[in-house]
């Protein structure tokens, strides 16, 4: 993909460390962990959740190909063993859900992931079928959270998904969109559903949620998802072949993609992130922007405008 190469250019002129493991040095599980990941509650429950997780979108739409399949169950062991636990999957991405089912079952890491799929049909009109059928995929009994996907609908109601909580098909319900120009409609749907979650695409150079839905997050309880925060590689592609400001060693950051997360993660809003990778020495360099110390306020600005300027 586009996207992964962009960032391996990226990671190699920038000499990140963390981001020059091998897959062939990767299986010792080797790298030290000298902080630990940071964690962030979801606050309808105040269950903990590491800041960084998994997004399988187009890289765990495999298939049958074994090798492809190995880097994945690769991918989900470093985030188990470097601290994580969210994994963010989808009925629409493909294989991918089934690819997550397969790995948890081989590998027995079911009891120390955090589960979050999605429902293409929502509100009064969803089969249940279609949720049966990723509990089916993912191989589990209960799926930890539901969220109805890409909602455009101002009227949406989650009454269902309420519904299938209360039944124990799932522990929590949310909502997700990417594309701004419905960041409005997800902001009406918070005040008045006031879902466990919301994911939402947000980047360091597309700040769009900050107007309305993460206030309104905030405002409602709401735990806040992040999907594509190198903007689909447009931040990598952005980065190639720039050095990382020396300051930024003052909030612990060693690599491109760490400075990006931390970006997203020094808003105290955001629960976790959830960047989607297929290599291992990705998931850990991710994972690492979730480690240390986090931007402040006026550390977050600086970031900003140096990106502006690359």
């Amino acid at each position: 993909m586009a996207t992964m190469i962009s960032r391996r250019n990226a990671t190699a002129l920038c000499a990140s460390a963390a981001a020059q493991l091998t897959v062939s040095e990767y299986p010792a599980w080797a790298q030290a962990i000298e902080k630990p990941l940071l964690k962030r509650p979801i606050p309808h429950s105040g269950e903990m959740l590491p800041v960084v997780g998994l997004g399988t979108s187009g890289v765990f739409d495999v298939g049958a190909d074994s090798n492809k399949r190995a880097s994945c169950t690769n991918v989900v062991r470093a985030l188990v063993d470097q601290g994580g636990s969210i994994i963010d999957t989808a009925p629409s991405y493909g294989a991918a859900e089934g690819v997550v089912g397969d790995i948890l079952a081989a590998t027995g890491l079911r009891p120390k992931i955090f589960v979050a799929s999605k429902l293409e049909r929502y509100g009064r009109g969803a089969n249940v079928a279609e949720l049966r059928a990723s509990l089916q995929n993912l191989k589990i009994g209960k799926i930890d959270l539901t969220q109805a996907h890409d909602v455009s609908d101002p009227n949406l109601d989650l009454g269902l998904l309420r519904e299938w909580k209360a039944q124990g098909l799932c522990r929590y319900i949310g909502v997700t969109r990417t594309y701004e120009g419905d960041y409005d409609v997800v902001k009406s749907i918070l005040k008045r559903e006031k879902p466990d979650f919301v994911e939402i695409g947000y980047a360091i150079d597309d700040r769009k949620a900050e107007d309305g839905v993460l206030p309104a997050a905030s405002e409602v309880g709401a735990a806040v998802l992040v999907a594509v925060p190198f903007g689909r590689g447009r931040l990598f592609r952005k980065a190639l072949g720039k050095k990382l400001p020396d300051w930024v060693a003052e909030f612990d950051c060693s690599s491109w993609a760490q400075f990006f997360l931390k970006f997203i993660l020094g808003n105290p809003v955001i629960t976790a992130a959830i960047p989607a990778t297929d290599k291992p020495e990705h998931m850990i360099d991710n994972l690492a922007g979730g480690r240390g110390r986090l931007p402040d306020a006026k550390e977050r600005a600086r970031m900003a405008k140096y990106v502006e300027s690359l």
